[in-house]
């Protein structure tokens, strides 16, 4: 059976229809690559899958229920946007104490661990405004270690990493798969094979 399920969506932002009649099916265990120029409703997509949007027409399902204003579906979803969303005045430290609570997630006795081995040694009481995009990037994306979820949607989640820490996500990225989690991310950079995507592709409606 199907984890999320979309059916004939159709987006229009700013009196411009991005898609329509748009479906897809996503299983545990699978990944699958959205792609697509920019302004082709990649992000807008996103946020009609994870019920922060309403679509036009459609309907997305969670476990055969409706994703929006669903408490339960939001308790199985990691969802980091193309924006970080740290509080730049907090630490890495603070932001992901404060993310674990706001999400019912039990804080770890000791986040350093897991901050150095995003590389971030050294910067865990740095207050988050001060670090570079890919350092803000890594302290956001530090949440797929944190809790629990049978769903990631990741929007570009490689931007601004260099190449070790896209090396370090698609690794995790992998054993989550293999784990049966189930993952729809957008990137305009080519993914490992060994993550076996699956495609889709979003066209510019002129």
């Amino acid at each position: 059976m199907s984890l999320l399920v979309a059916r004939q969506l159709a987006c229009v932002k700013n009196d411009r229809q991005l898609f329509a009649a748009l479906d897809l099916e996503l299983s545990a265990g699978q990944l699958i690559h959205l792609r697509g120029p920019n302004g082709a409703g990649k992000t807008s997509l996103l946020r009609l899958l994870t019920g922060l949007s309403q679509p036009a027409s459609g309907q997305v399902v969670f476990r055969q229920q409706p994703v929006f204003n669903n408490p339960e579906f939001q308790q199985h979803l990691i969802y980091i946007g193309h924006q970080a969303y740290n509080n730049p005045r907090l630490s890495a430290i603070e932001n992901l104490t404060f993310w674990c609570r706001s999400h019912g997630v039990p804080v770890p006795d000791d986040l350093y661990p897991l901050l150095a081995m995003l590389g971030l040694v050294g910067l865990e009481d740095v207050p988050v405004g001060h670090l570079s995009a890919g350092q803000q990037r890594r302290v956001a994306l530090a949440r797929l270690w944190l809790k629990p979820a049978a769903l990631w949607i990741l929007d570009e989640p490689f931007t601004a990493l260099d190449v070790q820490a896209i090396a370090l996500l698609e690794s995790h990225i992998a054993a989550y798969l293999q784990q049966g989690g189930s993952v729809l991310m957008t990137s305009h950079q080519a993914l490992s094979n060994t993550l076996n995507a699956d495609f889709i592709e979003l066209e510019y409606l002129w």
